[in-house]
């Protein structure tokens, strides 16, 4: 008896979850549209964020290798969070740099990765040998554009990558959301519907008996 009054709520709970998740999605897609148009701005936030977390990782990376002093990983723990904590004031104190050398790695790492999924798809063969022809196609000739405009366009590549992420995660949040809120009513209904036979049924069989009970009166 208990269980039946939580059971709305439960589902008033999830579908509130769900439409905040749904929410979140709206704002992230908003922010990537605002990236793609001030992708200079986007671009020097995604070098802010990322030199501060790097910076609250190296500290919190520090601070637990300093209480794991007598562990065996003790001194690599501390040369990461080193690396970690200067890399994040670098990029603090120079993003405009940051992102070249962050632009000329994306774009080696298009370039590269292009190229090993054309030589893996032209040796291998497999059943998916177009597509993996046509990914490394564009990998590789991403790749030679942002290489032909570097540095010139670090000011812009890295944010709208960053705004395209965010763009995408945003569109992916939105559907989850609306897609489970969606089942989490149909689930509902479902729900109220099976509650209610009984009183169809009961209505259904009082009008039945009726009939039967006038019947057997007048056969009497």
């Amino acid at each position: 008896m208990g269980t039946a009054p939580q059971a709305p709520q439960e589902t008033k709970k999830l579908k509130r979850s769900f439409g905040l998740l749904a929410g979140l999605g709206v704002l992230l897609v908003l922010a990537g549209l605002v990236g793609l148009v001030y992708t200079g701005l986007a671009t020097l936030t995604s070098m802010f964020l990322f030199g501060w977390l790097l910076l609250i990782g190296g500290v919190v990376g520090l601070l637990q290798a300093v209480q794991s002093r007598r562990s065996n990983y003790f001194w690599l723990a501390v040369i990461v969070a080193a690396i970690n904590i200067a890399a994040g004031f670098v990029i603090l104190r120079r993003p405009e740099a940051s992102a070249e050398a962050l632009t000329m790695f994306a774009a080696l790492l298009f370039l590269t990765g292009g190229l090993f999924r054309l030589v893996g798809g032209l040796v291998v063969r497999g059943a998916h040998f177009g597509l993996a022809l046509v990914q490394g196609a564009f990998g590789v000739l991403l790749g030679l554009l942002i290489l032909s405009n570097w540095p010139g366009n670090s000011l812009y590549v890295i944010g709208a990558f960053f705004s395209l992420a965010l763009l995408f995660d945003g569109l992916s949040l939105i559907v989850t959301g609306m897609g489970a809120r969606r089942i989490l009513g149909l689930v509902r209904e479902d729900e109220v519907g099976a509650g209610e036979p009984g009183t169809a049924d009961g209505v259904r069989d009082g009008a039945v008996k009726r009939p039967a009970e006038g019947q057997e009166r007048t056969n009497n």
